[in-house]
């Protein structure tokens, strides 16, 4: 298993310190703050930890509100507010020195039949087979990428990406308001519905901001731009064992005060809507000194 891969199960599997009270620590890379779905990804685990068995998320909500410190661990305090007939509710408070720095609120259901629809996924998308992965773009000489996001793509990383398209990360110019993104876990997951979802709701975070920026021809990488992620919710409809390749189709319907919305759709490659993301972030511009 790559090494990525197998820092980011370890970081999930939380250590228990008290009742409610979990700990998480960061992987040892050189970020100046902890990855959002990182945060996103450990709340959850936390609050799964106090779930019944057999009773599985179905929807996330989360605030960030202050960047997390990658060199000190991550205390999580779950609140355990209801334990229904059929479903469960949680809030997790994440807590660095004394102060919350994100806060979750999760519902876990039991299972249980019922109506069925999907919208559809989209159509005639280039298949992952056909797109070169960043590692491979980086390896191109006629495909000119900006060093610092040379430098972002030659870390390893648990999870692997495709754009479909390119323009986004070599051009200013303004783009369609929307991308698509092939997305995997670099390495087998546990056969555990638990880890599943948090290493789901760990890629949730990759990218989709980034897709507010297009229509300004702008990227979260350029320096005279603030980039952070404010909220994000999740749904998860359908359950998938990550093996192979999701699509992460992406848009952003409206930007205004400095903050970016955006929305994801992440389908099998077979079709199946397995999740739906919305996010609102900072994409403020940093005013000359």
């Amino acid at each position: 298993m790559p090494h990525a891969m197998q820092e980011l199960l370890s970081i999930l599997d939380l250590e228990k310190i008290e009742h409610n009270l979990y700990r998480g620590v960061s992987p040892k890379v050189t970020w100046i703050r902890v990855f959002g779905g990182q945060v996103i990804a450990q709340a959850l685990v936390a609050a799964q930890r106090t779930v019944e068995t057999g009773r599985h998320v179905h929807s996330l909500h989360g605030y960030f509100m202050l960047p997390g410190d990658p060199s000190i661990p991550i205390i999580y305090d779950v609140d355990r507010i209801r334990d229904g007939l059929s479903f469960t509710t949680r809030r997790v408070v994440a807590i660095q020195k004394g102060r919350a720095i994100f806060s979750l609120e999760a519902s876990f259901q039991k299972e249980e039949p019922g109506l069925d629809f999907q919208m559809p996924m989209p159509k005639d998308v280039t298949a992952p087979e056909n797109l070169a992965n960043r590692k491979e773009l980086i390896s191109q000489s006629d495909f000119e990428i900006p060093e610092n996001i040379r430098k972002f793509w030659q870390h390893d990383r648990p999870i692997d990406m495709k754009p479909v398209k390119l323009e986004h990360y070599v051009s200013r110019v303004p783009l369609p308001p929307r991308q698509d993104v092939w997305v995997r876990a670099t390495g087998p997951t546990p056969d555990d519905r638990t880890i599943q979802a948090a290493v789901l709701a760990y890629l949730s975070d990759m990218t989709l901001l980034d897709t507010a920026t297009f229509p300004h021809g702008r990227a979260v990488f350029d320096p005279d731009m603030q980039v952070a992620s404010l909220d994000h919710a999740m749904w998860f409809h359908r359950p998938y064992d990550l093996a192979d390749w999701m699509l992460y189709s992406q848009d952003t319907p409206s930007s205004s005060g400095s903050r970016g919305f955006t929305r994801g759709m992440l389908y099998a490659r077979d079709g199946t809507l397995v999740a739906s993301v919305a996010q609102e972030g900072l994409i403020r511009l940093k005013m000359p000194k």
